[in-house]
């Protein structure tokens, strides 16, 4: 292909750069190097500024930009082989053996590159290198990096072209987008043919299913998803890599040289062509965009870059959506778009292949039918272009049928439900028939969410239930949630099929058990999938969203009893999770007032389950031992309340029965075991886990030294747990929680423990700001240390923490409204303040000195961060050991409280 044919979508390419004119100029100076940098550095310089400018005024024209970027990329490079090879180092009579061509190869290969993408250079040489090639190669490779390009090179000849790419299909793809650029065109064609006739040929199926293996590879390495909500734009599902796989498959097994020609050779329709193209344009768009705000070659669409690029590419604020939530929904659909057209292309590339084959007639079968649906290779299909028309119906039965049968659903008839699915009504809403399918679907024993995500790509899901399609490809902008609204959803009702099957029961036993001793399945069912139904509304979605499934429910089918229990789901959907995290479980007033919202058992399995698959669906790391032992312990508690009464008899029982055990654990004698145990409140024994007593027993008999300070790292919880012994006095947890915010830890949670005799110990999970365990010894003992010198004072925490340099924390592209909450009726012996702040470094520190300050001890702490928001909960008195019940100084404390979350700066210094 020519560079004419190459470049056709670049307008005026020589005010980019004027090739003649440049070489005029480096013809004008001395035969050095430098001296030629110098002048291909101004080029350089104007042509960005050119490319700039025509970003600025169209950064939506991606594809035409891409191909700017790769011309330019072109005319250097000749002109510096040009000087290379004609002024530094002429061979007036080269040898057979002389022969180069410059090739250009990966993205640059194809003639498409971002302001700081790669670029990738072959010199192809007729034999071994010489030694006049191997100045040339230098020579343009030291020139080009000084103008400040990255460069990847190879130099090889024709024989080791040919057998490195039978050895590596990577340096075979590589070869397969091999371009032309400079040199000896001849060798290059020659290079060409041969790779073709000696690489290329009979090898058409294997480069083709190891594509599709490295696709699927790379694909569960982004996260096997098109819905993240900080994708990766070039490797993630749905991104340009999936484009470029399929043209390279259709390079390879057909030769074309355009994704046009893939028309063709029927592997696209005209309209898929179209589709593609669109696609391809948006993704290169927003990738040059995110190339030039990053300055670097970011590939990520993270949520500070999402908010400028939806600036830069004029997406508007609109009711319910902001501009950035409406650019995000743009892309997922486009993500969708390129999922659809790569199953597309991969059925009428079977089919080709299927064609290749030869059969005699006798032996072709003809496709089974299935209730007027066909059946063939294992695929459902439709056999006229009218089935969907003749019965919308069918549009719901189509995917209850592969569901039964475990059927995969062609291609072609995703496409024409897609195309028809605007053919759901009102009447097809109410269809008795089309509503019992859908459950079907919904409430199926096997693998329900595979037929769910398809039929949301079809377009179905949402013209079904209008409810969800007003989520479908609606991002979540925080940093908490890692999936769109839909996706989160079908991956919930997955995770709520498997753990029903046993398959989750090692991780989730609890659960796995409850959900065979609930009363309805469809209940829970549906409660999973309408529990986040109205986010975007406006307003509190739980309320919203329990008044869609009033309404919905009865359509499908629903007794008004399961209705009005779905509905309540919804409602308190997030009630269990906030109760485990964000209050004292040994608290009995936590437990009798959540208790006093589920009223009953069924309510408190269905919701302990509908929290489980919630919490597990939000996204990696989300679900946490921790969170597993915090929601058991709730969910035991409350239903041993429900079974005996609003009475602490059951408290009394299970404190009896942790002593038992600790104390067999321990093998101590009753005398001294006795004296152990008469130290502690019985809040102690309730809060604590038999792990965390036994620990702690051990390390109160082992301790040496006044502060004494044990760790233990733990994989599975993905935190180290830390307890603190150390003489009690008011500003200790400050003190502790200072020395750890120093490390670089966080607390993520902390019960705190006064004994009989005044000592304290306080049981805290720590994490790495990735959210792990500390691992590394050296890191473990410089908190240890560090802790041992801020409990006792020998520290100045203040001085320290504000010298400590600290990164711009990712949190801070987003606004959180701080908020601080003062409550007396949530304890019967504690004030409860709870704190809504933006999360950052150094802030649980500050909102612990501050309560120091206040004069107040706490007597437990609960650390809960969701994303960039983070959630602390104080169980406080005053140094009596009182309520704070003055409502001026309850006041005066929540100000300077608000204060310190705002993050205002006065706070912080008096901290």
């Amino acid at each position: 292909m020519s560079m004419t044919d190459r470049f056709h979508r670049v307008t005026d390419r020589r005010a980019i750069i004027d090739r003649r004119e440049v070489a005029e100029a480096l013809a004008a100076i001395p035969a050095d190097r430098n001296a030629a940098v110098g002048v291909l550095r101004g080029a350089l310089a104007d042509a960005r500024t050119e490319l700039k400018r025509r970003l600025e005024a169209a950064p939506y024209k991606g594809l035409e930009l891409a191909n700017g970027y790769a011309f330019l990329t072109d005319q250097l490079v000749r002109l510096v082989f040009d000087f290379a090879t004609q002024r530094l180092y002429p061979a007036s009579n080269p040898s057979a053996a002389e022969r180069i061509a410059v090739c250009a190869v990966g993205g640059y290969g194809r003639a498409e590159m971002a302001p700081f993408s790669d670029v990738d250079i072959l010199f192809l040489t007729a034999q071994k290198s010489t030694g006049w090639i191997e100045q040339v190669v230098e020579t343009m490779l030291y020139t080009l990096w000084d103008l400040g390009l990255k460069v990847g090179h190879a130099t090889r000849s024709i024989a080791d072209v040919v057998r490195l790419s039978r050895e590596d299909v990577t340096i075979r793809t590589a070869m397969l987008e091999a371009r032309y650029v400079w040199g000896d065109e001849a060798l290059y064609d020659e290079s060409n043919a041969r790779f073709l006739k000696d690489v290329v040929s009979g090898t058409e199926r294997d480069f083709t299913q190891a594509k599709l293996a490295e696709r699927e590879a790379r694909h569960t390495r982004m996260g096997d998803s098109r819905y993240v909500v900080e994708p990766n734009i070039k490797e993630g599902k749905g991104g340009l890599r999936d484009l470029h796989t399929l043209f390279w498959i259709g390079k390879y097994v057909f030769r074309v040289e355009r994704a046009a020609e893939l028309v063709d050779k029927g592997l696209l329709t005209p309209r898929e062509y179209r589709q593609f193209n669109k696609a391809e344009n948006f993704l290169w768009a927003v990738r040059i965009n995110l190339h030039d705000i990053a300055k670097r070659a970011e590939e990520r669409l993270t949520f500070d870059m999402q908010r400028e690029l939806a600036e830069r590419l004029h997406y508007q604020d609109r009711a319910g959506m902001s501009a950035v939530e409406r650019f995000m929904r743009h892309y997922f659909l486009i993500a969708r778009q390129v999922g659809d057209l790569t199953g597309l292309f991969l059925s009428h590339l079977e089919e080709t292949y299927a064609e290749s084959r030869i059969r005699l007639p006798s032996m072709r079968r003809a496709p089974r039918k299935l209730n007027g649906f066909t059946v063939q290779r294992g695929r459902l299909g439709v056999p006229t272009d009218d089935f969907f028309a003749k019965d919308p119906v069918r549009l719901i039965e189509m995917f209850a049928l592969a569901e039964k049968h475990e059927l995969e659903i062609h291609p072609q008839a995703m496409r024409q439900a897609g195309r028809d699915a605007k053919l759901i009504d009102a009447r097809v809403r109410r269809d008795p028939r089309a509503n019992a399918l859908f459950m079907e679907v919904l409430t199926s024993r096997r693998a329900p969410d595979t037929v769910l995500r398809w039929m949301n790509e079809a377009g179905v899901f949402g013209r079904f239930v209008p409810d969800f399609g007003r989520v479908v490809a609606r991002m979540q902008y925080d940093m908490y949630h890692h999936y769109t609204v839909d996706e989160h959803t079908i991956r919930a009702i997955g995770l709520l099929a498997r753990i029903e099957s046993g398959e989750l029961t090692a991780e989730h036993p609890t659960s796995a058990v409850i959900i065979h001793q609930i009363a309805s399945r469809r209940v829970i069912y549906m409660a999973v999938l309408l529990h986040d139904i109205a986010k975007g509304r406006g307003g509190d979605h739980s309320v919203l969203g329990a008044d869609v499934a009033l309404a919905l429910c009865p359509r499908l089918g629903l007794t008004p009893a399961e209705t009005e229990t779905v509905s309540w789901l919804v409602r308190y959907h997030l009630l269990m999770s906030e109760t485990a995290t964000r209050r004292d479980l040994s608290d009995f007033k936590t437990i009798q007032d959540f208790v006093g919202v589920v009223q009953d058992v069924e309510r408190l399995r269905l919701l302990m389950i509908l929290t489980v698959v919630d919490i597990r669906a939000v996204g990696p790391g989300r679900w946490t031992e921790w969170k597993a032992q915090l929601l058991r312990d709730l969910y035991v508690a409350a239903e041993e309340m429900l079974r005996l009464g609003h009475q602490q008899r059951g408290r009394a029982e299970r404190i009896a029965a942790k002593k038992e055990e600790l104390k067999a654990a321990l093998g101590w004698s009753d005398r001294v075991f006795n004296a152990h145990a008469k130290r502690f409140f019985d809040s102690y024994w309730v809060a604590e886990p038999a792990g965390s007593l036994l620990a702690n027993a051990r390390q109160i008999a082992e301790a040496k030294d006044e502060i004494s300070v044990s760790m233990t790292s733990d994989d599975a919880l993905g935190a180290t747990q830390v307890s603190v012994y150390a003489p009690d006095h008011p500003g200790l947890f400050y003190r502790i929680a200072g020395g750890i915010t120093l490390c670089g830890a966080n607390i993520v949670d902390a019960r705190i423990h006064t004994t009989r005799d005044g000592m304290a110990i306080d049981n805290l999970v720590v994490q790495t700001p990735a959210g792990r365990a500390l691992e590394e010894a050296h890191a473990l003992e410089r908190l240890k240390t560090t802790i041992i010198e801020a409990a006792s004072g020998q520290v100045k925490l203040a001085e320290r923490l504000a010298a400590r340099p600290l990164a711009r924390h990712r949190a801070d592209v987003f606004k959180v409204e701080p908020n601080v909450l003062a409550d007396n009726k949530a304890s019967n012996r504690y004030t409860v303040i709870e704190v809504h702040a933006l999360d950052r470094p150094a802030l649980l520190y500050g909102i612990t000195r501050t309560l120091f300050d206040a004069r107040l001890s706490i007597s437990s702490a609960h650390i809960a961060t969701y994303g960039e928001r983070a959630v602390d909960v104080f169980y406080v008195t005053d140094l009596t050991g009182d309520k704070i019940e003055n409502a001026q100084r309850l006041k005066g404390i929540t100000r300077k409280l608000l204060a310190v979350a705002s993050g205002d700066t006065e706070a912080k210094a008096a901290a």
